[in-house]
């Protein structure tokens, strides 16, 4: 147990409240209904280049304007990639939205509104497009949390300390009141201790238990009872 009053928790979102299932299954089928047969390994690479492409420019996502232009940049990567004959970036753009699912883990709803009854405020605080609220809307999760804050919007990524001060705004609290639960060392960890956050590993892989000083969990089951 951490042993600390708090009056927030900072969460990240993909790798610890939601999972992507695998996109280019997904990819796959849909172009097999618009009679395009697909190989596996194409549709990886194709899935492969978009997402390289989609972290390097998801902050200019910050608003419906901008992340429309960066979904149909993000379809023009998949399209030059497959070159099929006859598919259009008018028909990718819809496929590709529709080949990157999101689910949330089965430990989420029942965490976060574990801490809710708490008091504690709750903030999203993740490298992400603006369309996050949609997404965690989507699946349940946007009314169990206070506020959703999103590098595209902030106009700074995770490790940089800002998206965690501006975290830190939307939940009215300061540092020291706050921890910050994520899944990647380096963007959530030295993030948020560069912020003067305390920080919560979550590994739901495992094996990742050698963090000097810093809680691991691996799930958000066990989050509650670390807070307390």
């Amino acid at each position: 147990m951490l042993g600390v009053a708090l009056t927030a928790v900072l969460l990240d979102s993909l790798g610890t409240l939601l999972r992507m299932e695998p996109p280019a299954p997904r990819l796959r089928k849909s172009l097999a209904r618009l009679g395009f047969d697909v190989p596996p390994d194409a549709a990886e690479s194709a899935v492969r280049a978009e997402i390289s492409y989609y972290l390097e420019h998801h902050m200019e996502g910050r608003d419906a304007s901008s992340l429309a232009d960066l979904r149909n940049r993000c379809a023009a990567v998949v399209l030059d990639q497959l070159a099929l004959p006859g598919l259009s970036l008018e028909a990718v753009r819809p496929v590709l939205l529709e080949s990157l699912h999101f689910e949330a883990f089965p430990d989420t709803a029942p965490s976060l509104a574990q801490l809710r009854e708490r008091g504690l405020r709750l903030v999203v605080a993740s490298n992400w497009d603006c369309s996050l609220r949609e997404v965690l809307r989507a699946r349940g999760i946007e009314p169990l949390v206070d506020e959703v804050v999103t590098s595209a919007e902030v106009g700074a990524r995770k490790p940089d300390a800002a998206l965690f001060r501006a975290a830190l705004e939307a939940a009215g609290t300061d540092a020291n009141d706050a921890v910050h639960v994520g899944d990647s060392p380096e963007n959530d960890v030295a993030g948020a201790e560069a912020a003067g956050i305390r920080p919560v590993l979550v590994d739901r892989a495992g094996g990742r238990r050698d963090l000097d000083a810093v809680p691991v969990i691996a799930t958000l089951e066990e989050l509650p009872a670390l807070l307390t």
